[in-house]
């Protein structure tokens, strides 16, 4: 049975993320697989990459081929090199952690409250006001005409 180490689209038509699988290489994309080894995302910024190295290199020791997509993968992640017997690549980039938004709102919160409290810009203006504003524009208005 020749294996193959291949990627398992799933996700949306026009945001795809990627399972990495081990599957016998008569199956369907999708179909059937021996085993999970790992994720890939190339939706997110950078591109999320996840693969299990211990598994990747018992497959590939054991004689599973990988497709083109996956050994990139697999160079990028240095995974392939070290089956290999070749030097490491490049670290990867890694997204950088997500602020504390709640640490974030209490930071505004405190430079909100030093700000000195003013009137507003433009006061409000009342319905009778506006009403006195119509009948003065309308009387004047009547006696430009007349």
């Amino acid at each position: 049975m020749a294996v193959k180490i291949k990627l398992k689209r799933l996700g949306k038509i026009r945001s795809p993320h990627y399972r990495i699988v081990v599957a016998d290489s008569r199956t369907r994309r999708d179909g059937r697989a021996i085993e999970e080894i790992g994720l890939y995302h190339p939706v997110q910024n950078p591109s999320r990459i996840e693969v299990d190295a211990e598994r990747v290199a018992y497959w590939l020791g054991v004689g599973a081929q990988p497709t083109e997509p996956v050994m990139a993968i697999l160079k990028v992640t240095g995974d392939w090199q070290k089956f290999k017997g070749l030097p490491a690549p490049a670290p990867m980039k890694v997204a950088e952690p997500k602020a504390d938004k709640r640490a974030l709102f209490e930071a505004a919160a405190k430079a909100s409250d030093d700000e000195p409290k003013g009137e507003a810009i433009t006061p409000k203006a009342k319905k009778a006001d506006k009403k006195a504003d119509e009948a003065a524009a309308e009387s004047t208005s009547e006696s430009t005409e007349a």
